[in-house]
Order: structure tokens, then sequence, then C-alpha cells
């Protein structure tokens, strides 16, 4: 009995490590790499919320937030308080009075008439003090304290100024932080087409392979009844030599396009993407581009008021036109009123007192340098304009120019399209007159390759399109 409860045990232990063996070695469902297979907008996704770019464009808008409530306290009042202790080797302050100096000839006449009168009623020391120098010293420490409070009542304007600045900023920083996510969303777009070329052209080997194989099969017989020789057989080896190194190659880019592709989009593993269907059918990927178009139905050729490109322009001119007021203001007159409550013991006894008053503060000498910065300031807003111009002219012609890179590659597309279907009789052709004996295997493999090297130049016309419409959709805002 203990033999047999034993040998079970052993059984259900040697299926379960079978079964885990066979889950760990089993073939991964969702990707070779283990990975999660992902679209290209999941792509997107992640990378619009992981990549390192986004984070600090996230932080930067942050920090300009901060700035503009920063920037809003200046309209308040700014209170102060100030406090100091102090104790000297000696008085700071000391004077000298001698009484000698103070009385004039009538006094001391009358004081002559006095003296026998004065004599009897003070002392003699103290006579003889009131003819001598006395010293008073004063503040040898003390203690100082106060709280002040100052409103701002004009200062030219800068307070305002600074306001809109900051403003400025913050909308700024949002544009930068659009400008990023198009940077983020043109690298994703980059390597997931690359990744999608090289896993078309694998299963374009695969399917040469496959072909080969074929090929291979039909000389080996042939070789066998007498009918071909061996050195066809050869070429059809080396060609198979051949795949397999191509083979290799497009892996190990596909590896290395996959790291690249999770460093952007801020993922832990390397992902496995979706292909998108790459078949004869390409109709579709024909379609004339959509158009933006205005409220009356016209079409709006370069909407750059659209694009955060143009819309930083502008606020490169704003800030220049801000910042030349503000170097104006800066020379203009400042008032202030202010009140305060204070106290010391300078003189020995506790003195507390409030007041209230105002401060005029009016540039003269500023005025000298400042009318240069003011014209300083004047050249770099007209700088900023003309900056405006040249690249709102330079971003129409990019608008232009994607429109003719995708009209170009749809042209690209239908012609490889057409060299496939032309490739693929041809290769028919060679490989019926092969079996008839009127070819060459030199003849059929060329054919061959002529087939691949049109199925591979489809894929990149499909790739150059896909990056051509989204070029182009980024150059206007365009949604196809």
């Amino acid at each position: 009995m203990k033999l047999k409860r034993l040998l079970v045990s052993i059984s259900i232990v040697i299926i379960s490590t079978c079964f885990s063996m066979a889950q760990v070695t089993a073939p991964s469902l969702i990707g070779r790499t283990g990975g999660e297979s992902f679209t290209l907008e999941q792509l997107k996704d992640s990378a619009l919320q992981n990549n390192i770019a986004m984070r600090k464009g996230r932080l930067q808008v942050a920090a300009a937030k901060e700035q503009r409530k920063e920037a809003f306290t200046k309209y308040f009042p700014s209170i102060s308080g100030t406090g100091m202790t102090f104790r000297a080797n000696k008085e700071m302050a000391e004077m000298t009075i001698d009484p000698q100096e103070m009385l004039t000839p009538e006094m001391k006449a009358a004081l002559g008439e006095l003296a026998p009168m004065m004599a009897q009623i003070l002392p003699p020391e103290v006579l003889a003090g009131l003819g001598s120098p006395m010293t008073m010293a004063m503040m040898k420490k003390g203690t100082i304290a106060g709280v002040n409070a100052v409103q701002p009542v004009f200062a030219g304007g800068q307070i305002i100024l600074g306001n809109k600045l900051a403003r400025l900023g913050e909308d700024v920083s949002h544009l930068q932080l659009q400008l990023s996510e198009k940077d983020v969303e043109a690298q994703v777009e980059h390597y997931y087409w690359q990744l999608v070329s090289m896993q078309q052209k694998l299963r374009t080997l695969d399917s040469v392979d496959k072909m080969l194989g074929s090929i291979q099969h039909d000389v080996e017989t042939a070789v066998k009844a007498g009918v071909a020789l061996g050195n066809d057989l050869l070429q059809v080896q080396l060609r198979q030599n051949d795949i397999s190194s191509q083979r290799l190659k497009l892996s190990n880019g596909q590896a290395l396009i996959r790291m690249l592709l999770a460093q952007v989009c801020g993922l832990s593993v390397t992902p496995e993407i979706m292909i998108p269907d790459m078949s004869n059918d390409i109709s579709q990927e024909l379609a004339p581009l959509a158009l933006r178009r205005g409220a009356g139905g016209e079409t709006i050729e370069a909407p750059l008021s659209y694009l955060p490109e143009y819309q930083l322009l502008e606020k490169s001119v704003e800030a220049a036109k801000l910042q030349r007021k503000m170097e104006v203001a800066k020379n203009l007159p400042t008032l202030a009123v202010g009140a305060g409550y204070n106290y010391h013991n300078l003189l020995e006894n506790d003195r507390h007192f409030g007041m209230v008053f105002a401060a005029l503060n009016v540039p003269i000498t500023d005025w000298w340098g400042g009318a240069h910065a003011i014209r300083r300031k004047r050249f770099e807003e007209q700088t900023a304009r003309e900056q405006l111009i040249d690249n709102a002219q330079q971003l129409q012609i990019r608008v232009q120019s994607t429109s003719n890179d995708v009209a170009e590659a749809q042209s690209q597309l239908a012609l490889a399209q057409k060299s496939v279907e032309q490739a693929t009789e041809n290769l028919r052709i060679q490989r019926n007159t092969y079996r008839a004996g009127t070819s060459t295997m030199s003849d059929l493999l060329q054919a061959q390759l002529l087939l691949q090297q049109a199925q591979d130049q489809k894929t990149d016309a499909f790739v150059a399109l896909q990056n051509a419409r989204f070029a182009y959709r980024q150059a206007t805002g365009v949604n196809e």
C-alpha cells in the first residue's frame, strides 16, 4: 500500500514537471521576444506618456505655470519684517558741551552778579562744573524692529508687462510640448515602418525559400532521371544560402529596431507589432489626399495658423514686442506707498511708533543708456517679424513639398505593384520553359530574383508612402 502511494506521488511530480517544462518551452502566442503585441497607435500612446522628452516637456509646462502664478503676486503689497540688536564696545554717539562757549557777554555779566548768591546755594564742586566742558555719550547697545508693507502704485507698467510675459511663457511651453509630441510621433512612425519593412521582407524570404525548396525538389528529381545537370542543383543551393544570409541580417536589424522602439516608447520589453495588410489591393493607399477646407468650402492650401511651429513664431514676435515695452517701462518713474510699525530702544527707553510713507523714484541719467536699449529692443522686434515672414514661407514650401512626396510615393507604389505582377508572370513562364528544357537554371533563378526584388520594392514603396502621408499630416495638420 505504501509503495503504491509512493509510485502515485512520483507520477504526479513527473507529470507536473513535464507540464511546467512544456509551458516554458512552448512558443509564445504574443511574439518571439515574449513582449506584448502593439499597434502603431498603441505605440504612439505609450511614447506620448513615457518618452523622456514628453516627461521633460510636461515638467517645463508645470514650471511655466508656476512662473505665471509668481508674476501675479507682484500685484499685491510686499510685506517685510526687520529686526536687529547690537552691542558696541563704546557709545556710537558722543558730544561735548562747553558752557562758556554758549554764554554771551551779557549772560556772563549777569552770572557774575549772581555768583555770590549761587555760592551760598550750590556746593563748590557744582559751581566748578558749570564753567568746565561736559561730555555726553549714547547708543552703546540697542534693539531695532519693524514691519513694513509697500504697495506699488505705478511702476511704468513693469508688473503688467511681466504678467503678460509670464502668460506668454506658459503658452510657449504648451506649444513646445506639442512640438515634442510631433517629434516623438515621428520617431515612432520611423521605427515602426522600418520594422514593418523588415518583417515584410522576412515574409518575402519565407515565400522565396519555399519556392526554392520546390525548385530544388524538381531539380533533384530531374538529376536522378538524368535530364538535368548537377550544376543546376548547386545553383539552387547557393541561392538558398544567400537567402539565409539575408534572413540573418534582417533578423539582427529587426532586433535592434525593436530595442530603439522600446526606448522611444518607454517600454520595459522589446515590442512585437501588428503588421498592416499589404495585399495586392492598394486602392486605399492610392486614394487622393484629404484637404482642409474653410467655412465656405474653399481649399486652404497652407493652414499655417494650425501649426505649433507657426504659433511659436507668432509668440516670439509678441515676446519681442513686450520686451521692448518692458525696456521703456524700466526708464519711467515709479511710485509706491506704504505703512509700517517700528520699535527701538536706542535712547535707553522703549519707543513704538507707526508711519505711512510714499516713495517716488525718477530715473534721470538712466535715460542716456535706456534710449539705446529701447532702440536695440525695437531692432530685435523687427528681426522677429522678419523671421516670422521667412519661416512662414518655408512652412508653405514644406506643405507643397510633402504633398508632392505623397503623390510621388503613390505613383511609385502603383509601379511597384505592376512590377510584381510582371515579375510573377515572368517567373511562371521561366519555370514552365525550364521544365520543358528550353531555358536554363540561371534564367529561372534570375526570374525568381527579379520577383523578390519587385516584392521588396513594393514593400519599400508602401513604407515610403506611409512616411510621406505622415509627413504631410504633420506639415499641414490635416488628418486624412
